[in-house]
């Protein structure tokens, strides 16, 4: 059935009724597909007039990402609301619709030798409006950075349906504050992401991946050699630690693994993984792939762990989640060896991965829901004594109920809270999503 007050505010065949709540929650009494910034706007409009809680969504995947509120009255959807809208070539910009997906972006690139520097999980299937609201990224954050770092413009619909530009469309915009970081990572709470222009890179001529090995009780070579690294002139790509478990899936062996991603010129990138040869420690199993071998294996590491789409159903008897952790970059190693041993202590199946560069680490778990969040509370408490932090960037809505998604309320919530009240007054977009129930 679909409310009397919501007809007419879009065509009747871009909105429907729902009549089954996701069991990530996240989800919407009516749901409302905009074709164009004019219907996001005459959605929050309608929406800020009468009241009425509004969920965003486009590709889905993000879908168990926080939010304490399991239905609000609207379900924005912008997953029909996509395409290029200019392509720069020479000055290396590209100008996006927020409901395309990485895939496509990456596709239509490819043609002109460009890429978005982004290498974030299921590119089929999240869209750049997602991975900019989470500021989401990949083990090659380490040279190319987060989301954050690649935007350059957007253009932003108010809760009240006004519609304002920040940034510009050239790379060389350094005129007064940089409100697109305001919105990067906000989680769709202050406003919605209706354009966003992107600062491209050339795709590089030659990839290279060098695969080490260690066996057990190695930690210490890999974090020497991984400072080495560091230490050095090179330019890796990543840097990137699995665990024994998840090493097992990608590569057929339980040890730990580093993954040392190079992307330049051939002779540069040979050059590099000359290095690494030469200095590969005692007892590390090395190897090498280029080109479409190391593609394809990127490939697969960007298929793992929980989304929106493989996660549809609650199961109590195998249910998942996913944690981002935030740390100093050498503790990543020892989170990595606690998540490990807290899984088998919480019974529970984990696979993880670290970068040592940047100190981003992803834990996919498995396992009976009370013991999924026995785990989580041991493994914030392990981090947070190190200074670090846990986020549950994927957990079935039930859980959330029982884990603060977000850990403790930083001492600059007020801050946030005023940023919310200015931007959202009325407190209708993706209500209780964001740090401290924003």
């Amino acid at each position: 059935m679909i409310y009397s007050d919501i007809e007419g505010v879009l065509p009747a065949e871009q909105i429907k009724h729902n009549a089954k709540c996701h069991s990530l929650g996240n989800d919407g009494n009516q749901i409302m597909e905009a074709y164009s910034e004019e219907d996001i706007s005459k959605v929050l409009s309608f929406a800020y007039q009468q009241s009425k809680t509004v969920n965003i969504i486009s590709g889905g995947t993000k879908r168990g990402y926080g939010g304490e509120l399991e239905q609000a009255d609207i379900l924005l959807s912008l997953g029909n609301y996509k395409g290029i809208v200019e392509h720069s070539v020479g000055d290396l910009t590209l100008t996006v619709k927020p409901g395309t997906t990485l895939r496509e972006i990456t596709e239509e690139l490819a043609k002109h030798g460009q890429q978005v520097a982004i290498d974030t999980p299921w590119p089929e299937l999240a869209t750049i409006g997602g991975i900019i609201a989470a500021n989401d990224s990949g083990p090659k954050r380490l040279l190319y950075g987060s989301a954050r770092d690649l935007v350059i413009g957007t253009r932003i619909v108010y809760s009240d349906g006004r519609i304002i530009r920040t940034g510009g469309k050239v790379v060389k915009n350094v005129a007064g504050y940089d409100m697109n970081k305001l919105f990067i990572g906000s989680m769709g709470t202050l406003g919605v992401v209706s354009e966003i222009t992107l600062k491209l890179r050339p795709l590089p001529s030659f990839e290279g991946l060098s695969l080490l090995q260690f066996p057990q009780g190695g930690q210490q070579a890999i974090r020497e050699f991984s400072m080495q690294i560091l230490d050095s002139m090179m330019e890796p790509v990543s840097l990137e630690i699995l665990n024994p478990s998840f090493a097992e899936k990608m590569t057929g062996n339980r040890d730990y693994t580093l993954a040392i991603a190079f992307e330049d010129r051939k002779k540069a990138v040979q050059e590099q993984e000359k290095w690494v040869k030469n200095h590969v420690p005692i007892d590390a199993k090395h190897c090498v792939m280029h080109e479409e071998q190391a593609r394809r294996w990127w490939e697969k590491f960007r298929h793992f762990g929980p989304n929106g789409h493989n996660d549809e159903e609650y199961n109590d008897s195998n249910t998942q989640a996913a944690l981002k952790i935030g740390s100093n970059n050498f503790d990543v190693l020892i989170i990595l060896e606690v998540s490990e041993r807290l899984s088998k202590e919480h019974q529970v199946t984990t696979e993880a991965h670290g970068g040592v560069g940047h100190g981003i680490s992803r834990v996919f778990i498995e396992g009976l829901p009370e013991n999924i969040v026995s785990y989580i509370k041991a493994l914030r408490s392990e981090v947070e004594r190190r200074h670090g932090y846990v986020v549950c960037t994927h957990l079935p809505f039930k859980l959330r109920k029982l884990v603060c998604v977000w850990g403790e309320i930083p001492p600059y919530f007020a801050l946030l809270e005023g940023i919310k009240h200015t931007n959202d007054p009325n407190r209708i977009l993706n209500r209780q999503r964001f740090v401290g129930g924003i």
